[in-house]
């Protein structure tokens, strides 16, 4: 298991979105299929590193989706202070709700929600992508956990190709 901390808020209906919270998301991943002529159907060690690093890049950020029609999600140069430019902020807009936060502390994330079921999607789709570019493509069926408090997770499953 890899574990990450992360910020996140979800829209839970058209007229409700939920308050500012996080979780010590816990991340699994399982693959399964025909072993190599060395018995291996994937090379642990690289899954495991390359997975450390696509949760490595969510750890103590905001995770915020980009692709929600609900929400609108902005980014602009932060105030200027006593002369100084202000840090790049990212703003996020809810019917009469707004928040502002450090961009460099947001994750902008390709999904429609931050939810556990989303983020299994996204880090599933960036571990194809990863173990690709590494040589090492997956060829089994990839099975993504996302748990993000224990009991409560979700499973993102992509059969062999």
């Amino acid at each position: 298991m890899h574990v990450f901390c992360a910020g996140h808020f979800i829209t839970l209906t058209d007229d409700l979105c939920e308050a500012v919270h996080g979780h010590n998301w816990l991340v699994g991943v399982d693959v399964e299929g025909q072993p190599d002529a060395h018995g291996m159907v994937v090379d642990f060690i690289k899954l495991r590193d390359l997975l450390s690093g696509i949760v490595s890049r969510l750890d103590h950020h905001m995770l915020l989706p980009t692709q929600n029609r609900l929400l609108d999600v902005s980014t602009a140069p932060g105030p200027v202070v006593s002369g100084v430019a202000g840090v790049t902020e990212v703003t996020v807009r809810f019917q009469n709700r707004r928040w502002v936060f450090p961009a460099d502390e947001c994750v902008l994330l390709p999904v429609v929600n931050a939810t556990a079921e989303w983020l299994a999607r996204w880090i599933g789709h960036e571990l194809l992508a990863a173990m690709e570019s590494a040589g090492s493509p997956i060829r089994g069926c990839l099975k993504v956990e996302v748990d993000e408090c224990l009991g409560q997770s979700a499973v993102w499953e992509v059969s062999p190709r």
